[in-house]
């Protein structure tokens, strides 16, 4: 049976895209401590689905810039060569350094890098949903407030609970990855 939807796992550089994978399909994917371990995009089925696993992108420590600019241009090109059999993208973002990291971008006048993927994903017309991983990093009373923060930095007014459709609170790895699962399961029915 040939596979006609796909399920795309972007973000940067060591949020936990592959440590989700693993955690949603049981199957073994290739993870690692330092950036860089996934530098092609890899796939597995699951449940007559196709699930890619893109690069990393942002900074690649121990890759040279030229490197790390084809895995970006890699990112962009399988996205617009595959957006037609793409149910969705889950983008992973780190929900601890998520808003520092933009602030940052935002300080220099750029756009940031998690933002600018977002949009390309809308302008695409990929579904996306936001996967705030390592949520157990956060403190439990200080929870809502930085997943309102993080709504707002992808201009999604706050709270960030009118958004649940599109943004999962995950720890990988903790395994607590309900949200995630919710919302896939929907949306491969949908």
């Amino acid at each position: 049976m040939p596979i006609n939807h796909e399920i795309v796992f972007t973000g940067r550089s060591n949020v936990g895209k592959s440590s989700l994978i693993r955690r949603l399909t049981g199957r073994n994917v290739r993870t690692g401590r330092r950036p860089g371990v996934t530098r092609k995009p890899a796939h597995i089925t699951f449940k007559e689905m196709l699930i890619t696993d893109l690069p990393g992108y942002g900074f690649l420590h121990g890759l040279p810039g030229e490197l790390q600019e084809r895995i970006k241009d890699q990112i962009v090109r399988y996205l617009e060569d595959n957006c037609d059999r793409i149910l969705c993208a889950v983008q992973v973002i780190d929900a601890r350094a998520f808003c520092e990291i933009v602030d940052r971008w935002n300080k220099r006048g750029e756009i940031p890098v998690d933002i600018e993927l977002f949009e390309f994903l809308h302008d695409l017309e990929i579904d996306t949903i936001i996967a705030v991983n390592k949520m157990d990093l956060v403190d439990v009373g200080d929870r809502d407030h930085a997943l309102d923060e993080i709504a707002e930095r992808f201009d999604l007014l706050p709270p960030w609970r009118q958004w649940i459709d599109m943004i999962a609170p995950v720890s990988a790895k903790r395994g607590d990855i309900s949200s995630l699962a919710t919302l896939l399961h929907a949306k491969s029915r949908g």
